[in-house]
Parts: structure tokens; C-alpha cells; sequence
């Protein structure tokens, strides 16, 4: 094979009480990768989108990630990488790792799928130190497995594939942009004891509530006293907009990502539906222009196109 397209999904990372370590991938937006063997070593990028991003391989995350792959595999070819991302950077719903994600998966189907996922993951994991400064896995392993992927350590990578039911996300992304490594910096140093027990405690709930498909469990452990009450600030009329959502129906819901997309989960697609009328109803009278979806939770991640 000399030359593959790869479809990588949005993610929604951190939900809620699970930061940095908990993500779920969604059917819609996501990027196109392709991969082409090439002559020439090293890494090229081309970007067939509008969002101006380097195609300097060492200054973008597709580029770092698979110079990573082709190190470790001492491959003797280079690769060319062209990328029409639909996922617009900064958006909390996975930008960059998805641009990583669908570069490593292409690039290992060139390699005859040399590298089982989890070193996909510690790949991809490089284009997300590039975005933040840090390395974190809960974006790029549901990118790379779908479904809910908890990550229990990124060194060694070790990420665990959760059971879960029948879930609609509804996520709302106000066009403004709020960088990773800008939401990070607001993040307290210090947590409380009491805070962060409650936080554990609702992440072992809400895990035991998609094991055993309780619903009424997922949204009350939808609650975070450590991150979110910093990062909210960030995100214009974010409790106006989660109000909404919850009284629309929606079992619970937060920040995606570090924003400022937010999301909501509910039982069904139709609900779903119901939720983005009324969080876009609400959200209209902010003036600012914003984007809503709708997706399915579902159990695959990047694939062949």
C-alpha cells in the first residue's frame, strides 16, 4: 500500500470528572488524513483546509507524530501527509488530536500496521505535547480505540475500553477559540482534599453507571468541583447554556475539552435533538456565532475511508 486516507473523529475529553483521563469519541466532525509514501525521508505536510496551520513538520502535531512512528520504525521511505481537517483548531473537541491520531493510523497502514494501537497512542501523544506543552492521552486514545477510554497511565500508555450504553452527545462550539495550553494555565496548583475525593468518587460512579447502563447514575456523577469552576470563566454564558441543556433533558453534561465547545448527553437521538434546539435558542441571544452537533457515541475510532 502506498497510500491511504484515514478518517479521524472529533473527541470529547475530560467529561466532566474524568480530567485527563477520560474521552469519547463522536461520529462528527473529524478530519481527513492521507498518507503517501514517499522517496524522500522525513516527514511533508500539506494542509487543505482554511485554518492556516504550519505545514513546518516539526511545528505540526501531524508532523511530529509521525516522525515519531518512522523513528521507532527505522523505515526507510519518508511520508507525505495532506490534511483537510473539518475540526476547527481550539475548538475542545479534539483538533489536534485528530490530525495526529489520522496521521499515525494512515502512516502505520503504509508500515503494514506494524504498531498495535497503544503505540499509536504514545505517537500521537507527541503532536499533543506540541499543542499544549504537555503529553495527554484522553483525546488521542478514543481518537484511535472509539467508544469511552479511560487512561490510566501514559508511561507506559495503558488505557482501558469501557462498556457503556446507548449514548447521544449534543455539543455546542461558540466560534471563539480557547487554547489548550490558556485553559491549562488557569488550573490551581492546589486541591483540596475534600474536592478532590468527590471528584474520585464520581469517576468511579460514573464509570459503574455506563458498566451497568443507569443513566440516572451518569448524571449525577456528571459533577466537577475542581476544574470546571476554574475554566468556566472562559467560556461566554457556559451556565446559561448547560442550564438549558439540562432542561431540555439531557442527563448531564460540561466542558468539552478545555473549550469552548461544551456538551450534553441523553438517551436517545431524539432528546438529543431537543437539547441542541434548546441550547441554541439560548445561546442565540449572546450574539455569538456557534455550531452545534449532534453524534452518536460510537465504538470506532480513526478507520480507513
Amino acid at each position: 500500500m502506498k497510500e491511504v486516507t484515514v478518517r479521524a473523529p472529533a473527541t470529547v475529553s475530560n467529561v466532566v470528572c474524568g480530567f485527563d483521563c477520560l474521552g469519547f469519541a463522536i461520529d462528527g466532525p473529524f478530519d481527513e488524513v492521507t498518507a503517501r509514501r514517499s522517496d524522500r525521508s522525513g516527514v511533508s505536510i500539506t494542509h487543505e483546509d482554511g485554518f492556516g496551520l504550519p505545514t513546518d513538520p516539526e511545528k505540526n502535531v501531524a508532523g511530529v507524530a509521525v516522525a515519531a512512528l518512522l523513528a521507532e520504525a527505522q523505515a526507510d521511505f519518508g511520508i507525505e501527509i495532506i490534511i483537510e481537517k473539518a475540526i476547527k483548531p481550539g475548538s475542545g473537541i479534539g483538533s489536534s488530536g485528530a490530525s495526529s491520531c489520522g496521521a499515525v493510523v494512515a502512516a502505520n497502514w503504509l508500515l503494514e500496521e506494524q504498531f498495535p494501537p497503544e503505540k499509536l497512542i504514545e505517537f500521537a501523544m507527541e503532536g499533543e505535547r506540541l499543542a499544549s506543552g504537555s503529553r495527554h492521552a484522553d483525546n488521542v486514545a478514543p481518537c484511535i480505540l472509539g467508544g469511552f477510554v479511560l487512561v490510566r497511565s501514559i508511561d507506559p500508555v495503558d488505557v482501558v475500553r469501557l462498556d457503556f450504553p446507548p449514548l447521544f452527545a449534543t455539543v455546542i462550539h461558540p466560534q471563539i477559540e480557547v487554547r489548550t495550553a490558556e485553559a491549562r494555565a488557569v488550573l490551581p496548583e492546589l486541591v483540596p482534599l475534600a474536592s478532590a475525593v468527590r471528584n474520585w468518587s464520581n469517576l468511579g460512579a460514573f464509570i459503574a453507571g455506563l458498566e451497568h447502563g443507569d443513566y440516572d447514575l451518569i448524571g449525577r456523577s456528571l459533577v466537577d468541583e475542581i476544574v470546571e469552576p476554574a475554566r468556566r470563566g472562559l467560556i461566554p454564558h457556559f451556565e446559561e447554556a448547560k442550564a438549558a441543556g439540562i432542561s431540555a433533558g439531557a442527563i448531564g453534561g460540561g466542558i468539552s475539552g478545555s473549550g469552548p465547545s461544551m456538551f450534553m448527553l441523553s438517551k436517545t437521538r431524539e432528546r438529543a435533538e431537543i437539547v441542541r434546539a434548546a441550547i441554541g435558542e439560548a445561546y442565540e441571544t449572546t450574539g455569538i456565532a456557534f455550531n452545534t452537533y449532534v453524534s452518536e457515541i460510537v465504538g470506532h475510532g480513526a478507520s480507513l475511508r
